[in-house]
């Protein structure tokens, strides 16, 4: 087995399919939209609605992660970086979870995850006409006024019981259609197990979106209701067998957001504004912060996960950044624009959508650097704000809040914010005094908004004092302060929560420049190249992911390039062979102890050709007769063009197969319980 080397300039190929017909495996497709005639024709077989039925029903939404009910008893199987921030906010000095692993006995030991909410979609719906209808001919802000007024109004409607269920109005083709997505949600989500955080971890950022991989990359949760496990009888069949090369898998989640509709003034502006930008200041961030927890143990396991974190986004941007500087790559993507545009000429209905999206982006490469550094980072920060503008929001009727804070979207944010979790002083300090010196750096000294942020202070000392000074770290205050509203909030002397109020004034000014300017004319010229793709390729076109439920299929294999081929599956084996000693390619204890009674033949690892992205993590990868054979977990280096094309020659997706987590129950991480319950029947 070998691999490629990784390099800034991949191969093209007549398979990079951007913005045209989907053909082959290409496609994230919605539920209500399965391309189950082009699936047959190309494989004899497709999966008829039960099918979908059941694997849509046993699909998670975990944060902003996926997931799968894999048992009748509520059991999901996710990533274990999913389940990271648990871990992390359960622990301390004294029991440091995410380091060594955690396995309940038994269900009263299973521990609450803060913050965390399961939602699985039990209803699809089109309400295109409706929103539709309330923009009418409004444009700029009274149409985005227009259009949040009506989603909000609909969402409300449509899931009166907020306690178990939540309404989502997704927006599709960038304004083209809007569905109504309705959760049945569960609030009490515990931890059940999870592997030490090395098992996941191995190889660290050097094998981040690389192949061969060996990470054991799992972990287990359950929902509750009502203090008692869910029941859920519409759940995957647990199989712990090898995948087989070459055959058929579907991977169902919920990926994050990919940009193929883009245009080329919208590539433009990636290419020449946002990537250099976050390029630049999150490397800094990422060195600040090794520098920081380095030669501290504490610091070290406090600032872990944020650190995988930043790295995981910034070699995602790196690779984004190299894709769109490829001119083999941004010539394909210039060209399939050329061909719509020739498809769409002489349609009045539709016009020059392509313009209009250039004048958006002009007018957003204007307020870029303000709107990017609004406000400073960090949990306190943000608790902060969202008190502050929860405060106003609530006040007004549903129909006029802004996004994010309707009646249908309260819950989830009660929860986020009252939910108690541990936070690091040194750790905030540092995300708000970087935030606070990149703005003033990118502003300069002598811009109104960074004379607002700072006043007199340095981002030094403000940080400082702001971070020393707030108790929005206790939940109970949080909580004093949410229930007790605009009232509240008004008397507050927290330092944090002053601050947030003397600065949410500008981040409305600027939202209201960006619904006027850009995100009004943005979403009616997106609706007008939604038609045109119509128009051109009929319904053989799929949405741009959006963070809602998708579903993909492929083939389990490998690839080739230039001559040198990567296996599809790595096995326990090659983590021995792999293993230095030394981090990020020291074993995890526990599996270092059991090599002797594993099966180091098994496979850990496997690739397969399957449309993903970020927010397909945990997915579960399914087989034709609905079985679970591995959760996905990352995507090889070609697979990071993805956000912007699909690349069905080299690009894979990557995930820890079942039969490796079988093991690691059996024989590192001893779980009879919950193997018992896995292989229920």
């Amino acid at each position: 087995m070998s691999r490629p080397a990784p390099r800034g300039v991949l191969l093209l190929t007549g398979a990079m399919l951007p913005l045209g017909a989907a053909r082959a495996d290409e496609g994230m497709w919605t539920f209500d939209a399965f391309p189950a005639a082009k699936m047959k024709a190309e494989y004899g077989w497709a999966p008829d609605q039960a099918w979908l039925d059941r694997a849509r029903l046993s699909n998670v939404k975990l944060g902003g992660c996926s997931a799968s009910f894999v048992s009748s008893s509520g059991l999901i199987l996710t990533n274990h970086h999913c389940a990271a921030d648990c871990l992390e906010d359960l622990s301390d000095k004294n029991n440091d979870l995410y380091a060594n692993g955690f396995t309940a006995r038994r269900r009263s030991e299973e521990r609450m995850c803060p913050g965390l909410q399961s939602e699985v979609v039990t209803n699809i719906g089109d309400v295109t006409s409706q929103v539709k209808q309330a923009i009418g001919g409004a444009i700029g802000l009274a149409a985005v006024k227009a259009r949040t007024g009506v989603i909000a109004s609909i969402e409300k409607a449509s899931c009166p019981d907020t306690a178990t269920t939540r309404c989502q109005v997704v927006s599709l083709y960038g304004g083209g259609q809007y569905k109504l997505y309705t959760y049945r949600k569960y609030s009490d989500v515990r931890l059940v197990w999870a592997p030490e955080a090395a098992a996941q971890t191995f190889g660290g950022d050097p094998d981040n979106y690389n192949f061969p991989r060996y990470a054991l990359d799992a972990s287990f949760v359950r929902a509750y209701e009502n203090g008692k496990p869910v029941v859920t009888p519409h759940h995957l069949n647990w199989t712990a067998r090898d995948p087989k090369k070459g055959e058929l898998i579907f991977v169902v989640g919920n990926p994050g957001s990919t940009e193929r509709m883009l245009t080329q003034s919208q590539f433009s502006y990636q290419r020449e504004v946002n990537l250099p930008i976050e390029l630049a200041i999150n490397s800094e961030l990422r060195g600040r912060l090794i520098q920081a927890m380095a030669n501290n143990p504490d610091r070290a396991r406090e600032g872990e996960v944020t650190l995988f974190g930043i790295e995981n986004n910034l070699k995602r941007t790196i690779g984004r950044t190299r894709a769109l500087g490829d001119q083999a790559f941004s010539a394909m993507l210039a060209k399939s624009e050329t061909e719509l545009r020739a498809k769409s000429a002489g349609n009045a209905a539709i016009g020059n959508p392509w313009g209009e999206i250039e004048r958006a982006v002009g007018a957003l490469r204007g307020i870029d650097l303000e709107r990017r550094f609004s406000r400073p980072s960090g949990e306190l920060m943000n608790y902060a704000l969202r008190l502050v503008r929860a405060a106003e929001e609530r006040a007004k009727p549903n129909s006029e809040r802004l996004p994010g804070y309707s009646d249908s979207a309260l819950p989830l944010l009660e929860k986020q914010l009252l939910d108690a979790r541990p936070v690091y002083p040194w750790l905030e300090q540092l995300r708000m005094e970087w935030s606070l010196l990149k703005a003033r750096e990118y502003l300069g000294s002598d811009h109104a908004q960074s004379r607002l942020l700072l006043g007199k202070e340095s981002p030094e000392g403000l940080s400082e004092r702001l971070v020393a000074g707030t108790r929005l770290a206790d939940a109970a205050v949080r909580k004093g302060l949410w229930d007790g509203g605009a009232t509240a909030i008004a008397a507050s002397s927290d330092p944090m929560i002053m601050y947030a109020r003397a600065i949410d004034a500008n981040d409305r000014r600027l939202q209201k420049i960006y619904d006027e300017q850009v995100d009004g004319p943005l979403t009616a010229a997106r609706a007008k190249l939604a038609d045109a793709r119509f128009a051109a390729f009929g319904a053989s076109t799929y949405p741009d992911a959006t963070g809602s439920l998708r579903i993909t299929y492929g083939k389990v294999g490998g690839w080739t390039d230039r001559g040198v081929t990567t296996d599809y599956r790595t096995r326990w084996a090659g983590a021995f062979d792999r293993a230095t000693g030394a981090r990020p390619f020291a074993l995890a204890p526990a599996i270092l102890a059991s090599k002797a009674r594993l099966n180091l033949d098994g496979t850990l690892d496997f690739t397969y050709a399957s449309d993903t992205i970020g927010g397909n993590s945990g997915s579960p990868v399914i087989d034709r007769d609905g079985n679970i054979i591995g959760a996905n977990f990352d995507r090889n280096l070609p697979g990071l063009r993805n956000d912007y094309a699909y690349d069905l020659t080299m690009a894979r997706s990557i995930a820890v197969s079942t039969s490796a987590i079988e093991q690691a129950l059996k024989v590192v991480y001893p779980a009879p319980e919950l193997l018992a319950e896995l292989h229920a029947k």
